[in-house]
């Protein structure tokens, strides 16, 4: 009987820590090289009145090197102001250990593209692509992100990274804070 409730337990903690496979939105090897990213996932959303901002994740690798797409959509019928990336632009992601992680943008200036569509909005969708450190690689596979914070061009903007959002343009349910943590393997 002792034997039955160790094997019992045994089993439950397995199934309880193991980790699920990864999802790729695109696994591609040719004979220029190998790239592959993880389905997006969205950290931010806002809506106020004709306005809609969105911040999306997605880990890729490329020939060996893990970064972070970072990709903003925003769209309104009102004027919309463009973030862009430069080479000074970061990441700061503040983990619930209260460790800091930056991750620096790839030298290449990026406004984003403004696209009007049929009911009147602009469209603004930008991407931004961003390096690991070394050092802070191993930290976002411990905690949970808190906040995070985007330096752009001319501006910053904060975001508070809940662990469970359920997106009112969609309606399917993120979980955010844990997002790099599930995923990061994926792209070592």
């Amino acid at each position: 009987m002792k034997q039955l409730i160790t094997l019992t337990f045994f089993l439950l903690t397995f199934t309880t820590f193991a980790q699920k496979p990864c999802e790729y939105s695109a696994n591609v090897t040719d004979s220029i090289g190998t790239y592959k990213i993880t389905n997006e996932c969205l950290i931010s959303e806002k809506n106020f009145g004709n306005t809609f901002n969105y911040v999306f994740f997605a880990l890729a690798q490329t020939d060996g090197l893990p970064t972070l797409n970072l990709q903003l959509i925003q769209k309104s019928k009102d004027f919309i102001k463009a973030n862009c990336f430069d080479k000074n632009s970061r990441v700061f992601l503040q983990l619930q250990n209260g460790k800091v992680v930056t991750l620096m943008h790839v030298d290449q200036e990026n406004c984003g593209t403004l696209i009007r569509d049929d009911k009147g909005y602009d469209n603004r969708v930008n991407t931004g692509i961003f390096m690991f450190l070394k050092d802070n690689f191993e930290e976002l596979k411990k905690s949970p992100v808190n906040i995070m914070r985007i330096k752009y061009l001319t501006s910053t903007e904060d975001y508070i990274v809940k662990n469970e959002l359920k997106s009112e343009m969609n309606g399917k349910v993120y979980k955010p804070d844990t997002y790099l943590m599930e995923n990061i393997r994926c792209v070592e």
